[in-house]
């Protein structure tokens, strides 16, 4: 009787122990590996998210400077001129759009840059007549109160002045009205600078801050350089942030097309889509759309390859064609993220609005 009190009271062998423990590890085990599989498909369902997020606020953004492209710069006197913006600083073959522009260094392989540039001005963009000059920097124009004056650099009116024939080269000047000395006749433009013989030209108002920027694709960050404000010509500002700077992460590629009317005369229809490099004045004239991709990475690295083929027909693509592919294998270890593509085609409305150019 003693003996079977003590057997009921003795606890758990050893063996009872190890099979409990066992038991209880496979459980850890089995928990921890559905953990595991609920946490990479979390990780990878939040980074697709935010690829998403990244990929069409960056969209919307170039977007968004795209339809205001040309604003106060489509009159045949500007487009395709070199436009000095600062003593030193020139811009070549002004245009409201320029694909891979050859002042801009280029981005991350197998990637695109943007120019985009526009004014800020409620004026005509046909500009104010100048009807003579009595001095270099002061213009007599024909409505003198579509010009106003500050002492002010940073909110003084951006002004072009462009004589009445076209040079070739053409070369402009980006100058700012200040306030006429007193007793100056109240029919002119004082600016800065000016520019001597512009009797009979015209004066283009583009606003307090005309804009021109950059677009270019660095170290897998969507960069955006303000020509205005920084020389973006500068190769060796390309790693500088303060200079570049990021707006948009995980963007590993930035793709564009000229949807150019290629007719003569022009009807202003986009008849093929290229990145042909644009130098004469009519080139510029007939682009009336520009045809846009992103690809934007999953900011989570993936342990094996979701992208298992090498094969171009695997490569992100845009349009849906072959040819419109997009190679993101210069990417360390590009096959271990996933990509989307965002794609847009958008119109630049001011060449629209000017018509058809004459002699174009």
């Amino acid at each position: 009787m003693l003996r079977s009190r003590f057997r009921r009271s003795s606890g758990f062998s050893l063996v009872e122990i190890m099979v409990g423990m066992v038991i209880g590890m496979f459980g850890i085990m089995i928990m921890l590996q559905v953990f595991s599989l609920a946490e990479g498909q979390k990780r990878s369902t939040t980074s697709g998210g935010d690829a998403q997020t990244s990929g069409a606020i960056a969209l919307f953004g170039i977007q968004r400077d795209i339809r205001q492209a040309g604003l106060g710069l489509t009159d045949v006197k500007l487009i395709a001129c070199n436009l000095t913006l600062r003593t030193g600083v020139v811009l070549n073959t002004l245009a409201p759009v320029t694909i891979n522009h050859a002042s801009i260094p280029a981005g991350d392989a197998n990637t695109d840059t943007l120019l985009v540039v526009y004014g800020s001005s409620n004026g005509s963009p046909q500009g104010d007549g100048i009807t003579s000059q009595s001095s270099q920097a002061v213009y007599l124009v024909q409505t003198p109160s579509s010009f106003t004056s500050s002492l002010v650099y940073a909110t003084a009116d951006k002004v072009i002045a462009a004589p009445p024939s076209r040079a070739s080269p053409c070369t402009l000047t980006l100058d700012w009205v200040v306030p006429p000395a007193a007793g100056a006749n109240t029919a002119t433009a004082a600016v800065n600078t000016g520019v001597t013989s512009m009797t009979n030209g015209t004066l283009f108002n583009v606003g307090q801050s005309p804009k021109v920027l950059a677009y270019a694709v660095r170290s897998s960050n969507l960069t955006q350089c303000d020509y205005t404000v920084n020389d973006c010509s500068a190769a060796g500002s390309v790693n500088d942030s303060t200079v570049w700077v990021p707006i948009a992460n995980n963007i590993v590629s930035l793709r564009a097309r000229y949807g150019r009317d290629t007719n003569s005369p022009m009807d202003g229809i986009a008849d093929v889509w290229d990145r042909t490099a644009m130098a004469a004045m009519c080139d510029v004239a007939k682009v009336s759309a520009i045809q846009l991709a992103l690809v934007a990475r999953s900011a989570n690295f993936e342990k094996t390859a979701v992208t298992a083929s090498t094969a171009a027909a695997n490569y992100p693509t845009w349009e849906g064609t072959a040819s419109a592919s997009i190679n993101v294998t210069g990417l360390t270890n590009w096959q271990n993220y996933r990509y989307r593509v965002f794609q847009s085609t958008v119109p630049i409305r001011n060449m629209a609005w000017a018509g058809a150019q004459s002699g174009c």
